[in-house]
């Protein structure tokens, strides 16, 4: 990989990571999703920067105004992909803003694997939490982009049946 593809991947999960905090600030402060983009790009970020850590601005608004325009429908979907008697509700704020951006990836960004978005919201799980969160996270973002990419599943069972397969 090329230190450039390398740096866009960086920013990338950057933009993620930030998207989640975002997320949690607005649900815990109430506050305008527009508003919470400003602080970041001018505060947060521009910080950053100073240290050489760059994050993907425009995907981070992306992120965060797509989770905040389809939240109800990111929430039904979630719902329905936590265990029986599980509400999001139930679920830790920083679960929840984990969640629902991962969901909105895997609703709205088909040009971004599904494999992709889990591995990357795992490893921010991580960041956040040490015991058994990250692997739900992992579990329910499984069912979620079985669910929401059926059609990407497929194709990469395929490919990898044809690989498998005994030469004749």
């Amino acid at each position: 990989m090329s230190k450039s593809a390398r740096n866009t991947v960086l920013a990338r999960s950057a933009a993620r990571l930030a998207c989640v905090q975002a997320l949690y600030q607005m649900e815990i402060s109430g506050g305008d999703v527009n508003d919470v983009v400003v602080e970041f790009t001018a505060y947060r970020f521009e910080e950053e920067e100073k240290n050489s850590q760059y994050t993907d601005v425009k995907y981070f608004s992306i992120l965060t105004h797509g989770v905040i325009a389809s939240q109800v429908k990111i929430d039904n979907i979630i719902e329905s992909a936590l265990a029986t008697g599980w509400t999001l509700a139930r679920l830790d704020s920083t679960l929840r803003a984990l969640l629902r951006s991962a969901a909105f990836e895997l609703l709205d960004r088909p040009d971004i694997p599904a494999r992709v978005v889990i591995n990357e919201y795992v490893d921010i799980a991580h960041a956040f939490f040490d015991a058994v969160e990250p692997a739900f996270v992992n579990g329910v973002l499984d069912r979620l982009a079985h669910e929401t990419r059926a059609d990407e599943f497929r194709a990469q069972q395929e490919s990898d049946d044809d690989v498998s397969a005994p030469q004749s």
